[in-house]
Formats: structure tokens, sequence, C-alpha cells
């Protein structure tokens, strides 16, 4: 079964762009990204312009999923962390809370611990989010954004 389609209001949103935003400085990355396992690209900070973030976030959502099958066969839960050195890029991903991907591209001007070190922080901060996030939507009455709207209200709308 599918992943069903995370909701994100603009609170959270602001707050996980905060924990990409201050990953990017503390760990002296080119640039930070944050992937639901679905492929679709949540937040980016950092040199993101330079960067198809889209095709990036759809290949490392399919790495999880081909990783994930990896560690099945070998009775494992999850492989959470990756890492990837190229020549000029290394990329360091890491899923948080089996719900997101935590994407960080770095060169020589930062170090693998020290994206590790900054990265186990954002994560508590990120999983942190991501479960006040879940508590919201899972609350009856919780602020719909359709709450207000009746059947009336569609009615009329198509009526017009």
């Amino acid at each position: 079964m599918g992943n069903p389609q995370m909701v994100m209001y603009e609170e959270e949103f602001n707050q996980i762009q905060h924990v990409v935003d201050r990953l990017v400085k503390d760990a002296n990355a080119r640039v930070v990204f944050i992937v639901d396992k679905n492929g679709q690209l949540i937040a980016a900070g950092g040199d993101a312009e330079n960067v198809d973030t889209t095709s990036l976030a759809s290949l490392t959502a399919g790495n999880i999923a081909a990783t994930g099958g990896m560690a099945k066969l070998l009775k494992e839960n999850e492989f959470a962390t990756q890492f990837h050195e190229g020549e000029k890029a290394n990329i360091h991903i890491q899923l948080v809370g089996n719900r997101v991907i935590l994407v960080v591209i770095f060169d020589a001007k930062s170090s693998l611990g020290l994206v590790r070190l900054r990265v186990r922080k954002a994560s508590d901060d990120l999983n942190a989010i991501f479960e006040k996030l879940l508590k919201k939507v899972q609350e009856p009455g919780a602020d719909s954004p359709f709450a207000e709207i009746t059947d009336e209200d569609i009615d009329n709308l198509f009526n017009d």
C-alpha cells in the first residue's frame, strides 16, 4: 500500500523550512531538501536553484524504496542512513521517522562527520514537527480548510 498524501499547514511548513535553512548553514551544505516517500519535494534550501530538485527528489525516493527492499532481504527493518561520495559532491540521505527523507548535498567545504552530527539534530527537530502535524491532522474537528463549506455552498457554486 502506498503512503497517503501528506497534509501540510503553513505553520509546520515554515518550521520545516527553518530547520532546512539552519541545516544548510550549520552543516556548511550546498543544498538540503526534504522529500516525502512518494518523491514529492516538501522543502529545499541552499543553492537549490542550480540543482534539479524535482528529479533528485524522485530518484531519492526510489533509492530509499530500493534499499528498503535490500533491507528486508537481510531481515533489517530499514537502512535509515545512506551516503554517496563523488569527486565533487557528496550526498547524505536520512530517513526521518519513516515518513520523510532528508537529503544533504555537500562538498569539500564540509565533512561527513559534521553533516552527520547536524543531521541528527535536524532529524530530531523534524520528527517533532511531523509528530505535531500528524496529531493536528488526526484530531476530530481539526482545522480543515473545508470545515466551514456546506453542501449548499457546493451546490451554489455549480448553479451559478
